[in-house]
């Protein structure tokens, strides 16, 4: 009775994230789907440093005509600012003018003229909130609900839930790059790690340039078969202890080694683009897999093509704490073809109905100057939805008049985390995982569904 128990816990504990079936997690957990999924997998175009949405997404005329005049004190008094303390406040313009486009008009800077190309299939929020007014715990708190370090990522949240349709590849990986322009943040494995669900949840850090994972070629002298005899040994030598089948670290240690041999062959045909089309390549501006931006674009849709739940690229350098209108010029050309080709090519393959894609930054920039740039700010900022049940072609949300305080239709993380999860047809409020005595969950005990902006 005690081996078939066992038996039944290991094939849980395979099935709930090898399998990745909506179906499958409905029996596991009959209340976690809320309703029929409209996206299958997240693709999170994550800007680093904090973009500045005044001079990006949320045109302000009133801040620019107001420039060099000391910034009203009843928007800023008693405000969280982050290095601005004691001094004069006054009001920066908008560096670079904005233009409309797509049917229904949308506002958006000049700097993104192919984002501009995709306004039809776009929704901007202009009305979003965060709590954390530094880089590390703001980038915490976008990742996982909340800044208290060692709780899990919204990825590993999804792959937990939902499981991954991808048999040789991670559910949950991860891609970074960096250009020119702005202070560079580091950035830490702990954003993408899974906290206190198993371990085999953790996102998987892809190297942009070189092997794409550390040590997966065969060791000299080591062959295929040998790798393999010896995970099946350890594999039966693990069953065969008392106890040990029903460990979790256990078990996602030997979930880890068959992936890890899986991947010895499907990572190096992932990031072998000679098969795609010379037009694909052009319309992202990728000539090879460099580690920029653009090429980690390509590699996530190839990514999500293999099944992978959620892919998140950190693309840094958007901290303009300084040199404002000159540095997000170079960040805008770095980013703006790459993020529309995305886009496009995944409506072109019959994916982006089903895949959702988020970009944006952990908070937004300041309608104050701090010399020629702008300070962190978290009162109102500005990101873009497409794809996965997103209605394209509107804005949602405002500022003030000038860009400081979210003023209608506030969005806040914990929505923005509700809203990901229920167009992946789960139920923010029953994804939860016991620990110290509490029932957890990627939106803690906040969070509404932005019903709004779903199509």
């Amino acid at each position: 009775m005690k081996h078939a128990l066992v038996s039944r816990r290991a094939f849980l504990s395979h099935t709930g994230s090898g399998l990745g079936s909506f179906a499958l997690a409905s029996l596991l957990q009959p209340r976690l789907l809320a309703a029929a999924a409209r996206a299958k997998r997240v693709i999170h175009l994550y800007q680093a440093g904090g973009p500045s949405h005044l001079e990006l997404f949320d045109w302000k005329p009133k801040l620019a005509a107001m420039h060099g005049e000391p910034m009203p004190e009843s928007a800023t008094k008693g405000q969280p600012i982050a290095q601005l303390q004691g001094r004069e406040l006054r009001c920066f313009a908008p560096q670079h003018p904005f233009t409309r486009y797509g049917r229904a008009g949308q506002q958006m800077s000049t700097l993104l003229p192919k984002i501009g190309e995709i306004a039809d299939e776009i929704c901007v929020i202009r009305s979003m909130q965060t709590e954390q007014i530094n880089h590390d715990p703001a980038h915490t708190f976008m990742n996982t609900g909340t800044a208290i370090s060692g709780r899990p990522s919204a990825g590993s949240w999804i792959w937990y839930g939902i499981g991954s349709d991808a048999q040789d590849l991670p559910g949950f990986v991860v891609l970074t790059s960096h250009g020119r322009g702005g202070q560079m943040q580091p950035i830490a494995a702990r954003q993408w790690h899974s906290g206190f669900l198993p371990s085999r949840f953790q996102g998987v850090h892809f190297r942009s340039q070189g092997d794409a994972v550390l040590y997966l070629r065969d060791p000299e002298g080591v062959t295929r078969q040998e790798q393999r005899d010896v995970i099946d040994a350890v594999r039966d030598l693990t069953r065969a202890q008392p106890g040990w089948a029903e460990d979790p670290e256990v078990q996602a240690r030997l979930a880890q080694y068959e992936l890890a041999f899986k991947m010895q062959t499907s990572v190096p045909a992932l990031t072998d683009i000679a098969s795609e089309p010379k037009a694909v390549l052009e319309s992202y501006g990728v000539q090879a897999m460099d580690g920029s931006y653009a090429a980690n674009c390509l590699l996530a849709r190839r990514l999500v093509e293999r099944g992978v739940r959620f892919v998140q690229l950190y693309h840094r350098d958007w901290d303009h704490h300084s040199r404002i209108k000159d540095d997000i010029v170079m960040k805008c050309r770095e980013v703006d073809q790459a993020s529309a080709a995305l886009v496009l090519d995944l409506k072109q393959r019959g994916m982006l109905e089903d895949t959702l894609v988020i970009w944006g930054g952990e908070f937004g920039r300041t309608p104050m100057a701090q010399g020629d740039g702008r300070d962190h700010h978290i009162k109102g900022f500005s990101l873009w939805l497409a794809g996965g049940g997103i209605k394209g072609g509107i804005a949602h949300g405002a500022t003030d008049e000038l860009g400081y305080h979210a003023v209608e239709d506030v969005v806040s993380v914990h929505d923005l985390h509700a809203t990901m999860l229920h167009l992946l047809g789960v139920d923010h409020t029953q994804l939860t995982f016991k620990f110290l005595g509490r029932d957890f969950r990627l939106t803690d005990v906040h969070g509404r569904v932005v019903k709004e902006i779903l199509a």
